[in-house]
């Protein structure tokens, strides 16, 4: 999903109120020493700062310099610490947390998410809480999508899963890490993440596009299969989500678990 609009992409689709009912749901409370893990811009670790006040602090980790430096410019303020980090790398000198929040971040590392659950482990304190939110089914459910682009779309998220290590079904395997693990006390919640009926919103309809032309710059070869190529994919793509008979969803799994003192 790397492009040089990326860091607004993730801006603008952060919806602050779905992160604190999230938030609230995997136990974020006062006080807490809080990671918020693949923290892009920097907007959910501000969040997640202010509901750990007073007393709290947070620590945002990512990959790319260009989010964490925006990520500093924009929300760098007292009792927020914002670092890059390779999450498939041991995660030494960053401390050790009550609560660690990894939302929207495995799905992008589908053969290194039992090793980075792992990882992260390691700098949970005992009694903390490990907090695994992603999205399930992801891109792939559509009411009513044309049988072409239903089988197209298919074919996209499976050259994804085998060119560029995306999971389009990370939130189904969540449960299974946290137990692998040894986690305790482990919970497991559902909701809808995307659900569009009726009219789409422009922020919406901005994020899936950005989506696409993502796509259609990293897999530009697969479009040929596509009657008229990627700009009429997009394009059909497009009518169809601001179509208001149009059903889209995205299942969102979250789970949580409590390392064990011993």
């Amino acid at each position: 999903m790397e492009n040089s609009e990326e860091t607004f992409r993730l801006e603008i689709k952060t919806d602050p109120e779905s992160v604190r009912q999230q938030a609230i749901w995997s136990g974020i409370r006062p006080g807490m020493q809080v990671l918020d893990v693949g923290c892009g811009p920097g907007k959910t670790t501000s969040i997640l700062h202010e509901m750990v006040q007073p007393g709290g602090s947070a620590v945002g980790i990512d990959l790319s310099l260009e989010r964490i430096s925006h990520a500093k410019n924009y929300y760098g303020q007292q009792g927020i610490e914002f670092k890059v980090c390779n999450l498939k790398k041991p995660l030494e000198g960053i401390g050790q947390f009550d609560l660690i929040w990894v939302r929207f971040i495995l799905e992008y590392f589908r053969k290194e998410s039992f090793d980075i659950v792992y990882n992260l482990s390691q700098i949970l304190k005992p009694g903390g809480c490990l907090c695994l939110l992603d999205l399930d089914y992801n891109c792939l459910s559509h009411h009513e999508l044309p049988p072409m682009m239903q089988d197209f779309l298919t074919k996209l998220i499976v050259r994804a899963e085998k060119e560029a290590n995306f999971d389009a079904y990370a939130g189904r395997k969540l449960y299974s890490y946290l137990f692998d693990h040894g986690f305790i006390n482990i919970q497991v919640d559902l909701m809808a993440h995307h659900l569009f009926y009726g009219s789409i919103s422009d922020t919406d309809l901005f994020n899936w596009m950005k989506k696409l032309e993502m796509i259609q710059s990293e897999f530009e070869n697969l479009f040929s299969d596509y009657p008229g190529g990627c700009k009429a994919f997009i394009n059909d793509f497009k009518m169809f989500l601001i179509n208001p008979r149009r059903f889209t969803y995205t299942p969102l799994i979250l789970c949580k678990g409590m390392k064990p003192y011993a």
